[in-house]
């Protein structure tokens, strides 16, 4: 690929300066169209490890107004980094809704880094660039405009360019900045053993939603010019589709029923049996016993640097805030975290609905507890219509794929539905509203979600079919009973801890 690229394209100084002064402004009004559009915009420039990059890039934003973008320099992880899976490192950086995150590397050049020298390089590579996908398409889907640019240079090129700083005496600073950065230096120099690697990466990621452009940068004007150029092509294309009418916008993935998604079957929740229930001296001594084994998997997990997501959804009043209390009791706090999962902020609302989920994944041999979580988007975001069809129905896909990236990189995921009876959850919302101490408990919400008891039914059935997988399966709990409730949620957290730290 990469082989077939005329590198000898070159542009004037004259004919430069009297293009660019015909595209900066075109850069400018894009931009604040796309900020009122509320198109957020995802600019990503790889290349070659030598001098250049930076210039490209410098002259590119110089159209741009600071204030609507974000620049990111994707160096070497830091310690808390290296403690989470790979493609959640890079979430934090996405752009709010009508914003533009510029990123000098990204996440493939640390793919490519952190692959180059392991005994199976390409297996793993294969596996990066997999998440990687993953990752992009579910951000494109969310109108997220993606622009990739690799720059390339020939090895000719790449080792004159290092020469010529060597005269100057400006590549000792340049090595030791990189070093600072990176410490990434045997790439620089590795022409050869890098361009596989980057052919591979080009040929396995450019995707209709998110395609690579090869800039020939062996002259810099004519490598600046070509990325804005590309720019303004994409800009447009992306606000022409924005500014359409509904009736004229096309989905891009409509039949999301399969591809890989299993078809709904008959109702799971019907068959449920809610009558199990635990007396109290067993429940005692069961609770006792576990909390025990569970303090000590804590350490087990710590030391083994294996990360813990345990998801609790249900019915209000199911008793999900009992069982986690139950869980906890006996755990060291700096090792575990609750997270209390509510409506989202305005901030939250202007990025992609996974966004705000990132920053609470636990790192290595932490454990994370969601109290609510993601599914919102299957569950209450679909019921009351906070979200479009299009955006519900694409989402099992997509909770199937992140929760796959959580449990390849080591993450053990653990996910609850607490089940109860229409008539059980009546007596818990009246017992609350007569005792003073509960009454916060019971809200005016709490009462609309009951009088759409059916709609949440259907809602979570679909949702227990589509999203339970091999590595990250449903456990339904029979929640008319604390008791019985409290003890399976701790059972079977230790035996699912027991059994992957076995492998």
């Amino acid at each position: 690929m990469l082989e077939k690229i005329d590198l000898s394209k070159a542009i004037t100084n004259v004919e430069y300066k009297k293009s660019e002064k015909l595209l900066k402004p075109k850069l400018g009004e894009l931009q604040r169209k796309a900020w009122d559009l509320k198109i957020p915009v995802i600019l990503v420039f790889e290349g070659w490890h030598a001098p250049g990059m930076g210039e490209y890039v410098n002259r590119f934003i110089l159209s741009l107004d600071p204030r609507g973008y974000s620049f990111n320099t994707i160096t070497k992880p830091c310690c808390e980094e290296l403690l989470k899976p790979f493609i959640i490192r890079f979430w934090s950086r996405i752009p709010a809704k009508g914003k533009i995150a510029i990123f000098d590397r990204s996440w493939y050049s640390r793919a490519i880094i952190e692959c180059l020298g392991k005994e199976k390089a390409e297996q793993e590579m294969g596996k990066y660039l997999e998440k990687i996908n993953y990752f992009e398409r579910q951000l494109a889907d969310d109108r997220y405009l993606i622009i990739k640019f690799f720059l390339h240079i020939s090895e000719k090129e790449h080792n004159e360019r290092f020469k010529e700083l060597k005269k100057a005496d400006i590549l000792l600073i340049f090595e030791e900045y990189e070093k600072e950065l990176s410490r990434d230096l045997d790439l620089i120099h590795n022409y050869n053993e890098y361009f596989p690697f980057v052919e591979n990466m080009l040929e396995k990621t450019d995707m209709p939603y998110a395609p690579w452009t090869v800039v020939e940068a062996n002259d810099r004007n004519f490598a600046t010019l070509k990325i804005m150029m590309t720019v303004i092509h994409a800009m447009e294309a992306s606000i022409e589709q924005a500014t359409r009418t509904s009736a004229e916008k096309t989905l891009k993935y409509p039949d999301l029923g399969t591809g890989g998604v299993p078809q709904l079957k008959n109702s799971i929740l019907e068959t449920i049996d809610l009558s199990k229930k635990m007396d109290i001296d067993e429940y005692k001594e069961l609770k006792k016993f576990y909390q025990q084994k569970l303090a000590t998997l804590q350490y087990e997990l710590f030391r083994k640097k294996r990360p813990v997501v345990v998801i609790f959804e249900g019915w209000d009043a199911a008793g999900k805030g009992g069982d986690i209390y139950r869980l906890v009791e006996n755990l060291n706090p700096r090792l575990y975290r609750v997270v209390p999962v509510g409506s989202p902020n305005d901030i939250e609302k202007a990025h992609h609905y996974l966004w705000r989920f990132c920053e609470a994944i636990p790192r290595a041999g932490h454990i994370t507890i969601f109290d609510r979580s993601w599914y919102g988007r299957v569950l209450v975001e679909r019921v009351e219509g906070l979200c479009s069809e299009e955006e519900w129905k694409r989402a099992y896909r997509e909770i199937n794929e992140f929760e796959e990236i959580l449990t390849q990189a080591g993450t053990i995921v653990i996910k609850f539905w607490l089940h109860i009876d229409k008539e059980t959850q009546l007596e818990r919302f009246n017992s609350r509203l007569a005792d003073p101490k509960k009454t916060w408990k019971i809200t005016a919400e709490d009462w609309r979600n009951r009088s759409r008891w059916d709609d949440y039914k259907i809602a979570a059935d679909e949702m227990l079919q589509k999203t339970s997988t091999t590595n990250s399966r449903w456990i339904i709990v029979e929640s008319n009973d604390k008791r019985y409730s409290r003890i399976k949620v701790l059972k079977t957290v230790v035996e699912i801890i027991e059994k992957e730290l076995k492998r």
